[in-house]
């Protein structure tokens, strides 16, 4: 946490361009004992790769592997080496998987017999570290979970494995997701420490999926998969100048994610650009395995915008220079040909004070159900009991206050928190549906985080962003674009819909995105002016 329509085909939401990929960079130090069999010796190697790891998309790589111009071999290897140079400034890669370049070489032997598995097949993936991963620890960021990897994949881990992506590693988060202390401080877990923010490190990366946030922004994989119960893909995505998608409620299975609610949670891909965004979800939705890479979007082609009606919901609480950045943006996807009308989305107090109490009692109900398909703690009490004689569950933050309101709340079968919940579903729905029917919109526009706030331990964060709540807890879809900076610190756009429209609201964030061109790489300055 961060704080029924047909599926058309999502493949048709991707842009296709072109560039090159080659060369097997050095061995990762991170992978030592990694398990090269099948790997010939000296495949791939090059000089160097002939391409910018920071704009080159999956349909670039795909064409590039297609003509035996590059193996996922090299792809893999040019990653992991990024990891080991990289990641010590941001902290965001937990563990790498050793056997990453054995999973590439099987991808490179599908493509040397034209039999490849989907729009993934080669790409290398990391997965944030909630998300059950056969022979990775997969800890929520805890140490009641380290030690004892699951024993086996979560559903979405075996659709990636199915359409043949390469499990690269593991990223981390803020620990159990953001919903264990009531002044937590994101990106941080006791396993792995603080993750910082790539463009500024003194700075915050959000949470909860602040690792493959991180990763992405660094350049340290291809497309990461994040989870969000409110903001949590989002929020980072925004302050890490990358894309998120929060997909509709129950289009990615949650089957061996470590659960906060089945009302609100779901998994969502994460990458660098929107075409990457998109196939990753064509596979973790079903949708993509066997597919190739598809057409081209028509957010790609001028007049993409064209004749889009987008609502503007301001967010002054997150500043001026935030409100003049979302000022810029309309006045750009006007003058594409976008209709932008400012609205104001009704019903958001009550759910602010809806929200969090039947969170409480869901995550109770949630986790008590998932404990014991691991080993360590076996119910939320065991938990608690757990992180009060773990000091290093302490080191940056003691509290667990919301694990004990928790454990206090009512339970699911309570009349006034089935009430809380039934008014939660239907308000949130309404604020969206009736918003966008009153002004015939194709989404709604909002910024998706404030600057990253400096991280601060003893403080916590300062993270009260309510863009994302409507969708979250509708269950309907967002998707988080760069939009800009402020000073050097990526703000995004948050472009929701309705129920369903996944894909269209993808070919919309294509076009704004193709617009805005507001991507630029990370400086990993170490501090700037507040």
């Amino acid at each position: 946490m961060k704080k029924k329509m047909r599926r058309p085909g999502v493949l048709a939401g991707a842009l296709v361009v072109c560039c090159a990929l080659a060369g097997l960079p050095g061995a990762h130090a991170q992978t030592a004992g990694a398990d090269t069999k099948g790997v010939a010796a000296g495949a791939g190697v090059s000089p160097g790769l002939g391409v910018d790891l920071d704009t080159v998309t999956v349909p670039q790589l795909q064409d590039r592997m297609a003509k035996g111009a590059l193996t996922s071999v090299a792809l893999t290897g040019a990653y992991l080496r990024r990891i080991e140079t990289v990641d010590q400034k941001v902290n965001a890669v937990l563990r790498v998987d050793p056997t990453a370049l054995r999973q590439a070489a099987a991808s490179d032997a599908r493509h040397r017999r034209g039999r490849t598995l989907g729009p993934l097949d080669g790409i290398p993936v990391l997965i944030k570290d909630n998300v059950n991963t056969r022979g990775l620890a997969s800890t929520a960021g805890s140490l009641a979970l380290a030690g004892h990897p699951p024993r086996s994949d979560a559903a979405l881990v075996r659709r990636l494995r199915a359409g043949g992506a390469v499990v690269l590693g593991k990223t981390n988060l803020s620990e159990w997701a953001n919903f264990r202390a009531a002044k937590p401080t994101s990106g941080w877990s006791a396993v792995d420490g603080q993750t910082n923010n790539p463009y500024v490190l003194d700075r915050n990366p959000c949470g909860s999926s602040s690792g493959s946030a991180a990763a992405l922004a660094a350049s340290l994989a291809q497309v990461a998969i994040g989870t969000e119960t409110d903001g949590s893909i989002v929020c980072p995505a925004g302050m890490n100048g990358v894309v998120g998608h929060k997909p509709t409620l129950g289009r990615v299975s949650q089957d061996g994610v470590v659960p906060i609610s089945a009302e609100q949670d779901t998994a969502g891909p994460m990458a660098r650009n929107v075409t990457d965004t998109a196939l990753a979800y064509a596979v973790l939705s079903g949708n993509g395995a066997g597919a190739g890479p598809g057409p081209a979007h028509p957010g790609a082609r001028t007049g993409g915008l064209r004749g889009k009606r987008i609502g503007l919901w301001r967010q002054p609480s997150l500043g001026t220079e935030v409100d003049a950045l979302m000022t810029r943006t309309a006045q750009r996807l006007r003058a594409a040909g976008a209709t932008v009308t400012e609205v104001v989305m009704p019903y958001q107090q009550r759910l602010a004070e809806l929200e969090f109490p039947a969170l409480l009692t869901e995550f109770h109900r949630d986790i008590d159900a998932y404990l014991p398909t691991r080993k360590g703690p076996q119910d939320l009490a065991g938990l608690i009991e757990f992180n009060r004689t773990h000091p290093a569950e302490q080191t940056c933050f003691a509290g667990q206050e919301l694990f004990e309101m928790a454990l206090a709340a009512p339970a699911v079968t309570d009349p006034a928190y089935q009430a809380m919940r039934a008014e939660l579903n239907d308000l949130s729905r309404r604020s969206i549906d009736e918003t966008m029917a009153a002004h015939q919109l194709d989404a709604i526009a909002s910024p998706a985080n404030p600057p990253a706030w400096t991280t601060d331990c003893a403080r916590g964060d300062n993270d009260v962003i309510p863009s994302s709540t409507p969708a979250a807890v509708a269950g309907y879809p967002s998707l988080s674009v760069p939009a800009g900076f402020v000073g050097e610190l990526p703000v995004g756009v948050l472009l929701m819909a309705g129920h369903g429209q996944d894909t269209e609201l993808l070919a919309l964030g294509a076009a704004v995105e193709h617009k805005l061109g507001a991507w630029r790489a990370p400086k990993y300055l170490p501090t700037v002016p507040e």
